[in-house]
């Protein structure tokens, strides 16, 4: 027989995708997304700078590059389907110094194995017909990376999940999950909600609610700020597409860049500092219980004294934009502090294993009647019809009662 009830938590845009997916392959069946907010995409993908990848940066054979390559195509298709802005403005992954040609290669490398399109080697010249203002040694440029709108396309996701007989419940904060008897209960300030199989994509929040589902305590989320500045419109010239550094192999955030934006404008940053708070958007936002659970994580204590270097510059350079625009100005040099003014803010759902690695990949975790997403970061956008591909064809064999 089959399963007639099934539940997503979390109306962010992999939740809803993986909504949307189960009805398409087990149609009649009841879906019931549950959203903490009275609205979707509030959080990760509310913040998203919008840039769909094209898989230059992961690992080959890793579940990212895998399904970020799957998930461009689908995602394209999607755009054009529902007339959804979908801009090819191309990236430029910029080597400011010599130094950094080596890490460059090695990019050219993974996404020739990854199977990336039309990526080609630039010497300084050559970047400078591409982005006049900008400056390196060497770059390469990848046409066909993109900007869209991910809001739009979670509005649209939802819809579909509607349209197929699908309900999404927001105001639905879920603050405990029992399996039992084939089922899944789900809590939310004395309400209950019972499900045959559930699907846990709730980001931020995503290891508190998969250990109520019966997972391991790690890999423990672990809050990172990233913080922007826009560009002036009079100012927005200077830059054509996308402008990128050459990451730090031992980082999975990619350093501070030039996005332009599907809808006008152009951000500066991320940067990456520690958020006092899970949504924790502002300096001041601080919950003492989130950042306490941040603390006493073993891999957070790990993590911290390792790399304590890289959170000093990242910190400084929050504290002052004469030094984030100094790290700005190693790619666009004319660049000046009155140039930027604040932009709003995002936060990064880091996982963090007990031994103080950071997990760079998708994370998936079965647990009995329950699938949950431990780690889903960028490009978990570009990549949110293909994960939603994965996690349904995992569930498959969840999906018949024994």
């Amino acid at each position: 027989m089959s399963v007639q009830h099934v539940g997503v938590i979390g109306a962010g845009i992999v939740g809803l995708a993986v909504a949307r997916r189960i009805t398409e392959v087990y149609p009649g069946t009841q879906i019931t997304v549950l959203e903490k907010e009275d609205r979707p995409a509030v959080h990760q993908t509310g913040h998203n700078s919008g840039v769909v990848h094209a898989g230059l940066y992961y690992t080959p054979g890793s579940l990212k590059a895998t399904l970020c390559r799957r998930g461009v195509g689908l995602l394209q298709e999607y755009t054009q389907e529902k007339k959804l802005p979908y801009d090819e403005c191309g990236k430029l992954v910029v080597a400011i110094n010599d130094a950094e040609v080596a890490g460059l290669k090695k990019i050219q490398e993974k996404a020739a194995k990854n199977g990336v399109p039309d990526v080609a080697w630039l010497d300084n010249v050559g970047l400078r017909e591409i982005e006049p203002y900008a400056a390196g040694v060497a770059a390469l440029h990848s046409p066909r990376t993109a900007i869209t709108d991910y809001v739009a396309i979670t509005d649209a996701y939802a819809d579909d999940v509607r349209a197929a007989g699908g309900s999404i419940e927001f105001n639905f904060p879920v603050d405990g999950i029992t399996q039992y008897n084939n089922k899944v209960q789900v809590k939310s300030n004395g309400r209950t909600m019972v499900f045959d199989r559930l699907v846990v994509c709730a980001g931020l929040q995503s290891d508190k609610v998969a250990t109520w589902a019966g997972d391991d305590a790690g890999p423990a989320i672990v809050p990172f700020r990233g913080e922007y500045f826009q560009l002036l419109p009079e100012r927005t010239h200077m830059v054509k597409g996308l402008i990128y550094p050459v990451p730090n192999p031992d980082y999975p955030f990619l350093g501070v860049h030039y996005t332009k934006r599907v809808h006008g404008g152009v951000d500066l940053g991320p940067n990456a500092v520690l958020a006092f708070a899970r949504e924790g958007y502002t300096n001041g936002t601080f919950k003492a219980s989130e950042l306490f659970e941040t603390l006493k994580w073993p891999g957070f204590r790990k993590l911290a004294a390792q790399h304590w270097k890289m959170g000093a510059n990242e910190m400084a350079g929050s504290l002052s934009k004469r030094l984030y625009v100094k790290f700005a100005q190693q790619y666009v040099p004319e660049i000046q502090a009155g140039d930027l003014v604040k932009a709003q803010a995002g936060v990064r759902a880091q996982a963090v294993d007990r031994d103080g690695s950071l997990v760079d990949d998708f994370r998936i975790s079965k647990l009995d009647k329950v699938m949950a997403v431990r780690n889903a970061p960028s490009p978990a956008a570009t990549s949110s019809m293909a994960i939603a591909e994965y996690i349904t064809d995992e569930l498959r064999d969840l999906m018949v009662t024994k």
